[in-house]
């Protein structure tokens, strides 16, 4: 314990992380937690990879870690059908580990040690403030507060909303139960596992299901820190620090820019919004398609049948994700935009970076552009790993690498084809997101103490 308390934060978030991924994975590796089903049927006609034996027991490790470190992430990545091949007790067992992964560990512990200890002590205020980014130590027991009350309310309410549409629709009211809490715990921590085998397709122009569960996504994939500011704040807009405004002004323009993209690029398709038989439900399905990337994984039209640019365009949505603290991956929108602006500010010649009525300090735009070069050199990485590894053309690795790395979970079909060595690629980019590069590099930076002195100054040509 003393050798604990001397860890720093990133270190003990990392360990709680893989612990919990580790204890998933022994769970779901127990008999109990499978059905003795064949696994998930391969999307390819001709598999390029075996998937192996089939199992007797429990489910093999390869694909029990995959699984727990995809539920853990919060990602919704599978290499087995998650509706057929786990028994109820195995879908409760992911749940749990989303639940755990959407929240954060350490926010999970600080509430269980307010619920026993009655209190917490300093340690535990600064692990917790650094797994909910942009929260001071001092704040932590407020923000655990709520983070708690905001997720037992939205999973509540969207839990009733689904659970009334399903028994609306014939299904019994303990299986209505079972699918209504996954799908709402799935939906809020935007993870994407769902309890069939396409994923959402079956209600692509259902509104009673794609509108609560859309909601769900967009509140979770708000961020804790903006969520707390826009309870306190209100609408007084001027009130809001820079985090909310990126984040509100952001998740708005992304949102309606990709729905309209959407709709224009896959409007005559008949694979994807050509399915639907009226007008009302092609708007409906790519609304979702717009949501999905912010990074929840469901999907209600076929992902690999998507036009090219539709892939194009995913993958960016993809990659920006949602807002910082909260269930979404990607580099965040407060990261894609500071870098937006500290651009534009450039090429107008300006000497301060402005955003939105306030001035970004220096030390924010050496970390945005840190954050992005580490995701973009683990995207490019992992795409150029599977390529070699496997058959797979750029636009699939690439899409692959992007969803797993911004733990979305939407796949062209072939992340259940790829051998174990190029799912493993997919395992380390899906802790990578769900960490975030920054707390992985500074975890395994060399020096922890700051530099004494300073070298000359001099300036390279740039362009």
């Amino acid at each position: 314990m003393n050798r604990l308390r001397k860890m720093r934060p990133t270190y003990i978030l990392i360990s709680a992380f893989i612990t919990t991924m580790l204890v998933g994975t022994f769970l779901l590796m127990l008999p109990v937690s499978v059905t003795g089903q064949p696994p998930w049927p391969y999307p390819l006609e001709t598999p390029p990879y075996e998937y192996g034996p089939q199992f007797e027991g429990g489910a093999p490790f390869s694909v029990a870690f995959f699984t727990a470190t995809s539920a853990t992430a919060v990602t919704g990545l599978i290499v087995v059908d998650t509706a057929t091949y786990y028994s109820t007790f195995g879908q409760a067992v992911i749940a749990l580990l989303i639940q755990i992964g959407g929240m954060g560990t350490m926010t999970i512990v600080a509430l269980v040690a307010m619920v026993l200890a009655r209190r917490l002590d300093m340690r535990t205020r600064e692990v917790a403030s650094a797994s909910v980014s942009g929260v001071e130590p001092g704040n932590v027991r407020k923000v655990v507060i709520g983070v708690a009350i905001l997720t037992a309310t939205v999973e509540t309410i969207l839990a009733t909303t689904l659970l009334l549409r399903f028994i609306f629709l014939g299904h019994s009211f303990k299986s209505a139960l079972g699918e209504a809490w996954f799908h709402s715990i799935s939906a809020f921590n935007n993870a994407g596992f769902a309890l069939s085998t396409n994923s959402l397709m079956d209600y692509a122009t259902d509104p009673w299901i794609i509108i609560p569960i859309s909601a769900g996504i967009i509140i979770g994939g708000f961020g804790f820190p903006a969520l707390l500011a826009l309870y306190r704040c209100g609408m007084h807009w001027w009130r809001w620090p820079m985090t909310t405004r990126l984040v509100v002004v952001g998740t708005t323009g992304l949102l309606l820019t990709g729905w309209v993209f959407f709709a224009l690029a896959e409007w005559t398709n008949p694979n994807t919004l050509g399915t639907a038989e009226d007008s009302a439900g092609k708007i409906l399905m790519a609304f979702f398609a717009s949501v999905t990337p912010r990074t929840a994984g469901f999907n209600s039209i076929d992902v690999g049948s998507m036009t090219d640019i539709s892939r194009v365009m995913t993958d960016m949505l993809m990659f920006i994700g949602g807002g910082p603290g909260g269930t979404a991956g990607g580099v965040k929108i407060t990261t894609a935009f500071v870098i937006g602006f500290v651009v534009w500010s450039e090429m107008r010649g300006g000497r301060a970076v402005n955003i939105l009525g306030l001035r970004l300090p220096r030390s924010a735009q050496r970390q945005a552009l840190t954050v992005m070069s580490l995701s973009s050199i683990a995207v490019m990485t992992g795409t150029m790993m599977i390529m070699v590894q496997t058959t797979a053309n750029l636009d699939q690795a690439l899409f692959e690498s992007v969803s797993a790395f911004s733990t979305v979970g939407l796949s062209t079909g072939i992340t259940a084809t790829l051998p174990e060595t190029s799912q493993v690629v997919l395992i380390i980019l899906m802790i990578i997101g769900r960490l975030g590069p920054l707390t992985i590099a500074t975890a395994l930076a060399l020096r922890t103490s700051p530099l004494t002195y300073e070298l000359p100054k001099d300036r390279p040509l740039i362009g």
